[in-house]
């Protein structure tokens, strides 16, 4: 790497500059007060971890995007964090080990070997929340509506709320017995929508089998979308039905709390297949290529670690979301202070900075002979034997930060 390439950074690594780092960490701060309302306690996972507890129970996808290294104390493979949901997991199972629900959040940086979509970060600033204990819908309906609020906080308008659930496709291919190389590439044709690819592997199946899958592959739209999986899936396992009802459950109680948020349904969304358990949703907003905001339902997760709670969670990444203005966020005005003074008003001058400071003021100090600091609006100036606040710039004789 020559000189003038060394403030590169990796494909899909960002750094945050003043600004946006100033509204990334206004969005966590409100984010983690709304989740302290709603009952949520803040965990803080270590950011490297073994990888037998890392990757457990999360499916190879996972596994791909960690990082991993040797650690030279123990010799053992380490990864760093690609995702907070074992690491939140294991704390409720082994680390707290509580009766009851737990209601835990989180927000930090997580690292990813290759980005989960061709415009998504490398480095997201995962924030989330996940609800151990309790296996009904009532759980779901009260991460689902926190997702929604987190993303209101956000500033984010015009939600649609896209819901599924993998014990649907779960259910038939249990039922179907299907080969795994065939399962295999029904899973991904059903997930890419890749209706040729479909009919390729549909081919293979028996025309029952066939007709279900092509149906659960064209049940997507609005509520409607449920009734006709009653209808088209009627002979299907018992499974089925059971997880149809608690889609109804839960959309009627999303809307009934929030009229204004749109809902989808896509019954062949696989999302987490590999370790979501029951119902899984995603907050999607118009012009955004990509969903905000993502979760489901995962029961065995625990399991690794002794315990194998129910649970349900969400989790966003808080990059996309700062490109949002932010209700309440803090302007950059700031006021410009003397740096240096000496004499009499020197002890005076740090007492008006401090208190100035107390009640949340952005106060800087500006350095003899040196350009003054950009975002000033106001300035402290020496009059009447006092330190007194007026605008910046300023004419006239005065002690002042000019």
């Amino acid at each position: 790497m020559t000189t003038a390439d060394r403030w590169l950074l990796p494909d899909g690594v960002e750094e945050l500059l003043p600004e946006q780092a100033a509204r990334a960490e206004h969005l966590r701060r409100r984010l983690l007060d709304l989740y302290h309302t709603w009952g949520y306690d803040l965990v803080m996972p270590p950011l490297m971890e073994y990888t037998d507890s890392l990757l457990v129970g999360l499916g190879d996808d996972l596994d791909l995007r960690t990082f991993k290294l040797t650690d030279q104390l123990s010799g053992r493979t380490l990864g760093i964090r690609a995702d907070f949901t074992t690491q939140v997991a294991r704390i409720d199972a082994h680390s707290l080990h509580r009766e009851g629900p737990v209601r835990l959040c989180y927000a930090g940086s997580v690292l990813h070997t290759r980005p989960k979509s061709p415009m998504a970060s490398r480095s997201p600033i995962q924030v989330g929340a996940e609800l151990y204990g309790v296996p009904d819908t009532a759980a779901d309906v009260e991460v689902v509506l926190l997702m929604l609020a987190t993303l209101q906080a956000a500033g984010v308008e015009s939600l649609t709320l896209d819901l599924g659930h993998v014990g649907i496709y779960r259910s038939l291919v249990a039922a179907a017995s299907l080969p795994a190389a065939l399962e295999r590439r029904l899973f991904d044709a059903l997930q890419r929508k890749a209706g040729t690819d479909l009919e390729a592997v549909l081919g293979e199946c028996t025309p029952a089998e066939a007709r279900q899958f092509a149906r659960l592959g064209q049940l997507h739209g609005g509520v409607e979308v449920l009734t006709r999986a009653r209808e088209g899936l009627a002979d299907a396992p018992g499974e089925v039905a059971r997880a149809l009802d608690q889609l109804e459950e839960v959309a009627a109680a999303v809307q009934s709390r929030r009229p204004d948020v749109a809902l989808y349904f896509d019954l062949a969304e696989l999302r987490g297949y590999h370790y979501h358990t029951g119902l899984v949703f995603a907050a999607l907003a118009p012009g955004r290529g990509q969903a905000l905001a993502n979760g489901g339902r995962y029961d065995h997760i625990g399991e690794a670690f002794g315990r194998a709670r129910p649970a349900t969670g969400f989790a966003t990444d808080l990059k996309p979301l700062i490109t949002t203005e932010t209700p309440g966020q803090p302007g950059s005005a700031a006021i410009l202070a003397p740096g240096g003074v000496a004499g009499a008003p020197g002890r005076e001058l740090w007492q008006r900075i401090e208190q100035l400071r107390g009640e949340g003021e952005r106060v800087v100090l500006a350095f003899p002979g040196q350009p003054s600091p950009p975002g000033c609006d106001r300035q402290l100036v020496y009059r009447d034997r006092q330190w007194q606040l007026a605008p910046w710039p300023e004419s006239g004789p005065s002690h002042s930060a000019g």
